[in-house]
């Protein structure tokens, strides 16, 4: 069975050209050609990304925090309490006001204790000022390395240039070295982030983040198999070209440097437009639907690369309306919170909450309430 469905699955006629086999792209003549088995590597490569970014955000990105003054709150422990941390971690953590009350019957605290306890341990659960930016640094240094390694591999290639060289020849097309190691770091290192993402900081938009992930893998392993090389390359270095901006605008945002992160986000923001929202679409969109017809039939595995790239601008429509959002309100002095930010548990500060008075009317522990609706950028 399983013989079966493999076969099946690589049947040459979903995934090329009308008249060509998988014989047709195996190396000879001195021609080199992609195979489906060079991505076995990516995933050993995804934890090599792992234990490089460990020793990266420990090496470098903290001790860039600590430069920068990226310095976490002093957050108040919730304190040990067995039949609160049961409930925290077994059915909410955010309890209803009928479980509050039966919690404070059942712990013996009062009601806003219990509700204190909550907000305490809800703190503990939230990602300091420094891990965002060790996550941020990491990313940034990537992005800039892959968009500086993209161009430097595709500024002397005809099809970087001419998209009707993308197709020229397709799919009998020779695999260059530097598009091997373009293909199997940009892949692996999104393995890396997937593997990750459980991890890292969450914010609102979560789901996408994992959609998106998901979709560039199976694309770039989808155009590495079919020897969509060109074009894949074309993507990988446009989606680069913006993303550095973005995570170089998070920390300075989180070393407190508010005009530069501004500056930098707006920057951010008109890269991704001009890239995402109108060479993607008008340019690479138009490549990979329109060019392909004037040299074969449209075949199931052209329709397939065509659906994953519009998922992929689906997702970027969507971050751009939450990015032009907030280029408004930078510019207009009005932000208050990123619109991917998670209000209720992810970017929000430390809740420090009012106490009860004491009997000489002082505060228990001299804290006061603070406003919970303090501008985060990220």
């Amino acid at each position: 069975m399983l013989q079966t469905f493999y076969d099946y699955f690589w049947w040459h006629r979903l995934w090329l050209p009308v008249n060509l086999t998988w014989a047709d792209l195996e190396d000879k003549d001195g021609r080199v050609y992609a195979k489906a088995s060079d991505l076995y590597v990516t995933i050993p490569l995804a934890f090599v990304f792992l234990i490089v970014r460990y020793i990266f955000e420990i090496s470098v990105a903290g001790p860039l925090a600590n430069v920068l003054g990226v310095k976490d709150k002093v957050r108040l422990r919730a304190g040990p309490n067995p039949g609160l941390e049961k409930f925290y971690t077994c059915s909410s953590k955010h309890p209803r006001q009928s479980d509050l009350e039966n919690l404070s019957k059942a712990s013996r605290l009062t009601v806003r204790q219990v509700e204190r306890w909550f907000r305490r341990r809800r703190n503990e659960d939230r990602p300091s000022l420094q891990k965002k930016f060790r996550e941020a640094s990491w990313r940034f240094t990537f992005y800039l390395i892959a968009f500086i390694a993209g161009i430097a591999v595709l500024i002397d290639k005809p099809w970087f240039h001419d998209l009707h060289e993308v197709w020229k020849g397709f799919p009998k097309q020779t695999m260059l070295p530097s598009q091997y190691w373009y293909y199997m770091i940009e892949l692996g290192f999104y393995w890396s982030l997937l593997f990750r993402v459980a991890f890292d900081v969450k914010r609102k938009d979560f789901k996408e983040q994992i959609i998106h992930h998901v979709a560039t893998i199976v694309l770039i392993s989808f155009s590495w198999c079919a020897n969509y090389i060109r074009v894949g390359t074309l993507v990988m270095v446009l989606h680069d070209a913006s993303d550095y901006f973005l995570e170089s605008a998070k920390m300075f945002n989180y070393a407190g440097w508010k005009e530069t992160c501004n500056g930098i986000f707006i920057v951010f923001a008109l890269v991704f437009i001009v890239t995402r929202i109108i060479i993607f679409p008008f340019w690479i969109l138009y490549c990979t639907w329109f060019y392909p017809l004037e040299v074969y039939p449209a075949f199931f595995g052209y329709y397939f690369f065509n659906v994953m790239l519009w998922v992929l601008q689906c997702l970027h429509i969507f971050w751009a309306y939450l990015i032009l959002g907030m280029a408004h309100k930078f510019i207009t002095g009005k932000l208050e919170q990123d619109e991917r930010s998670d209000r209720d548990e992810t970017d929000i500060p430390d809740e420090e909450e009012e106490e009860e008075p004491t009997k000489n009317g002082t505060l228990s522990n001299g804290h006061s309430m603070q406003n919970n609706n303090h501008h985060k950028a990220d």
